[in-house]
């Protein structure tokens, strides 16, 4: 189990003060730390260091993706390393062309091994190979701040900011659809008195029985939806 440690809660340890963040995370199932990428407390853009890691995720063969960044003066980019946390590669840089990122949020990978980035400043999850070959872009599952893609490709999107300024046309909501086609089939509304200020999750897992787990964030819980 990996843990990105973004550092985002101060501005001190958005500075890397105090020995806090910017560090990825591996744990074992009882809590014990089994590895750490990245220097802690220490920003940077060089291959052992990370600026607000905001997500990450394992390949099929333990390969290593961390969405390196958060917006604002953050990193933007992708970082590949091994199962055994040796370096590979990276790809990426701000901007809101192909490759490019504006606020990293998010990062899955599907059964075919692609991996989908959830570039939530350009209302866009960009698909990319493991070499960080850009294949295509998805603006359908809205301002993406998570997602999940499960055994059967399923593809779990939840939209925590979209709004008639942020990314206009597009309710706030956890979006269900295919990592196949892209097809969007669902959609989970946030709660709230207005598409703009509804409550939905900045977080989100799914069980084997097809179980939505959401973490909200601002209201510190997690909510279950059961699938029917």
């Amino acid at each position: 189990m990996f843990q990105a440690r973004s550092a985002c809660a101060t501005l001190a340890s958005l500075d890397g003060k105090d020995g806090k963040g910017h560090t990825v995370v591996k744990f074992s199932p009882d809590g014990k730390v089994l590895m750490t990428l990245g220097r802690t407390g220490v920003a940077g853009e060089t291959n052992d260091t990370f600026n607000r890691p905001s997500a990450v995720v394992t390949g099929a063969n333990g390969d290593i993706y961390v969405a390196d960044g958060h917006g604002g003066s953050s990193n933007a980019r992708i970082v590949k390393f091994s199962k055994d946390g040796k370096f590979i590669k990276t790809w990426g840089r701000k901007g809101t062309g192909p490759g490019e990122f504006g606020e990293l949020h998010a990062i899955a990978i599907d059964s075919g091994g692609r991996v989908f980035v959830g570039d939530r400043g350009n209302n866009r999850i960009q698909i990319f190979d493991q070499d960080g070959r850009f294949l295509a872009q998805w603006t359908q599952f809205g301002r993406p701040s998570a997602i999940y893609i499960d055994a059967n490709d399923t593809l779990y999107v939840a939209d925590h900011q979209s709004s008639a300024k942020l990314n206009p046309g597009f309710r706030r909501g956890i979006r269900i659809g295919s990592a196949k086609d892209g097809v969007v089939r669902a959609l989970i509304p946030g709660s709230g008195p207005e598409p703009d200020k509804e409550n939905v999750p900045e977080g989100i897992a799914v069980d084997a029985r097809g179980n939505i787990y959401a973490a909200e964030v601002a209201l510190r819980n997690v909510t279950r939806y059961v699938r029917q």
